[in-house]
């Protein structure tokens, strides 16, 4: 097996790919340049076949060999984590919210001219029943639908 990077040429061997696994989410578009990690997982025939056919044994060229079969692929996308430090201390309640409104409009601009189209917020579970309802009043939404999972990485990995 070969891990290389993906190449456009891959394309419809990793759509059809997608659809065999039967998940609910529309393919991605490799193009966007926020897939910043793109590999494909290919079985490759290696081992040159000899040719039977001749007297003496002679190596195949490689164009002539079986193509390569893609097995799979992983994609990176670049996406963002919110975090937010507002004193508790400062003003009244209304003030901390319209100042968290005008910290949240300013983030989503800033977000959206850097190119990302997504930013997830984690919250402690001391305040998420009562922050998070004030998040979905933003747009916000609780997204249960998937699992989500964290690999937090280490040199040489």
């Amino acid at each position: 097996m070969l891990v290389r990077e993906y190449t456009p040429h891959d394309l419809d061997a990793l759509r059809a790919i997608h659809v065999a696994q039967g998940f609910d989410y529309a393919f991605p578009d490799l193009s966007n340049p926020l897939f910043v990690s793109k590999l494909v997982l290919e079985e490759v025939n290696v081992g040159a076949r000899l040719a039977s056919s001749e007297p003496k044994a002679r190596l195949v060229p490689l164009q002539q060999l079986s193509p390569s079969r893609i097995l799979g692929a992983a994609f990176l996308r670049l996406t963002a984590e919110a975090y937010l430090l507002l004193d508790p201390r400062a003003g009244t309640p209304r003030d901390r919210w319209n100042a968290l409104l005008a910290l949240r409009a300013a983030a989503e601009r800033d977000a959206w001219q850097r190119g990302l189209e997504d930013v997830h917020a984690w919250l402690p579970p001391r305040v998420a029943a009562r922050f998070g309802r004030r998040l979905e009043r933003l747009g916000w939404r609780r997204d249960d639908a998937w699992t989500p999972y964290c690999k937090k990485l280490e040199a040489g990995n």
